[in-house]
């Protein structure tokens, strides 16, 4: 397995074991996105191929590297014959999967799905062209104190790799289990700025509609959301587009809501940073305390909302929107809400 899919495994494990899932089935099924898969074992066995010939590069090569294998490895290894899928949307792929494993439950056509996205970019071809496309910060400051989202003297984000599993289910699925229930998904839209494949439109239209859309399909209005988990990269663009486009959205109650950056304390994950934020904004939701957005010390005045500064705010959340944006203009909004039963 590469790097991507050891860290997608280990977390499906981590997932299975706290909702007490053993088996899988024709009923169970698993998506799980990347932005860019095996990349490490690409790299690794172009090197071999320069160095010791065709005939030494690894017959595990193709399976290795491509990017649904870490769902090909956790279907394995739950015996997971439903559904399956793997969502390719650059840095909403994770969120996609949320997404679309939720829409495959709510029609029936899994009992229980394993979600969310992994990815493994830190190596330096990646790092050098993220750097050369002006998307990494190129800040001198300490590595700690680098990714500022939100702040005036933001400059672009901090790469990072990990993932994020999660298990969602049928309500009755849960309840027979006796799993503990961390939230209940609402609903979910997506949608694509089909405007540049770097750079996000600048009114933030597509990501508006989106919102609209997701508090449509969860029959609420904006005023039932308390908390944004905000794709919040710390790039100039991506933060005050945001801003714009939840003032759009939300109006009046923008000013009113929650924000935070997971990405100011853990970096970017890009393809699985939207599953990984989920989970942080899911704790959130379960304990009555949001993390701040650190790093937070000169507010841009383009970014003008409550983006819980430095310090954590203690305070219960009923129901939370969470956002990723994508390369490719790839938008998602999910909306959870505490469980009520």
């Amino acid at each position: 397995m590469d790097r991507f899919t050891q860290f997608a495994l280990a977390a499906a494990l981590q997932a299975a074991k706290d909702a007490k899932v053993e088996q899988g089935g024709e009923d169970v099924g698993v998506v799980v996105g990347s932005g860019v898969g095996g990349i490490i074992t690409l790299l690794d066995q172009q090197q071999v191929l320069l160095e010791k010939g065709a005939g030494r590069v690894s017959p595990f090569m193709i399976p290795m590297m491509m990017i649904n294998n870490a769902a090909s490895q956790i279907a394995i290894r739950f015996h997971a014959q439903g559904y399956s899928s793997c969502p390719v949307t650059a840095c909403a792929s994770s969120l996609h999967a949320l997404g679309e494993a939720y829409q495959v439950i709510h029609r029936g056509e899994a009992r229980l799905m394993f979600a969310g996205g992994a990815e493994a970019p830190l190596v330096p071809v990646a790092i050098a062209a993220f750097a050369n496309m002006k998307a990494l910060s190129a800040s001198k400051r300490e590595p700690a104190q680098v990714s500022r989202p939100f702040d005036r003297n933001r400059d672009g984000f901090v790469i990072s790799e990990g993932a994020g599993i999660l298990v969602l289910e049928a309500l009755e699925s849960a309840l027979a289990r006796s799993a503990h229930i961390y939230g209940e998904i609402r609903g979910f839209a997506a949608s694509t700025d089909a405007y540049h494949v770097a750079a996000p439109e600048p009114e933030g239209t597509a990501i508006v509609s989106m919102i609209k859309r997701a508090l449509t399909s969860a029959g609420m209005i904006p005023e039932d959301i308390d908390y944004v988990n905000a794709h919040g990269t710390s790039t100039p663009l991506n933060d005050k587009i945001e801003t714009l486009a939840l003032h759009k959205a939300f109006n009046s109650h923008a000013k009113r809501l929650l924000v935070n950056s997971t990405k100011s304390m853990i970096g970017h994950l890009l393809g699985a940073a939207g599953a990984v934020e989920t989970i942080a904004a899911l704790l959130a939701l379960e304990r009555g305390i949001v993390h701040p957005t650190i790093n937070l010390d000169e507010p841009d005045p383009d970014c003008d909302l409550d983006y819980v500064a430095n310090r954590p705010r203690f305070q219960p959340i009923h129901s939370f929107l969470k956002l990723s944006y994508g390369f490719g203009g790839h938008n998602a909004g999910l909306i959870v809400s505490r469980y009520q039963g």
